[in-house]
């Protein structure tokens, strides 16, 4: 069984980055061929795919995000990882990861200085 954790700061203040690491175990995230993907939920709010990192190490991103978004990968680890510059408070949210129908419990994350 495919197992998620996100991890990373709960709290970051505006005009930094964010940076979160989903830790995978149960399945390598190079394994043929599938989508790890960063999602987010902000309050009261319905979930907004952020984009992805495929087993080919190719990305994905939301046209919405693209131009503060990066996504990476350590496959030693079995690790992949998020970073979300310049953020404001409406990035504030729960974060996901997810992939093979597999989720993350999820981590909350809130801009403010």
């Amino acid at each position: 069984q495919v197992q998620l954790q996100e991890s990373g700061p709960g709290l970051v203040k505006p005009s930094q980055t964010l940076s979160l690491t989903c830790t995978v175990s149960g399945g390598s995230i190079t394994t043929h061929y599938y989508r790890w993907n960063w999602i987010r939920q902000p309050p009261g709010k319905g979930l907004e795919w952020m984009g992805a990192i495929a087993s080919d190490g190719n990305t994905y991103y939301s046209p919405s995000l693209k131009s503060r978004t990066s996504i990476s990968r350590d496959t030693s680890k079995n690790q992949f990882s998020l970073q979300l510059s310049s953020v404001t408070p409406e990035d504030t949210a729960v974060y996901y990861c997810s992939g093979r129908a597999y989720w993350g419990q999820g981590t909350q994350v809130t801009v403010s200085s």
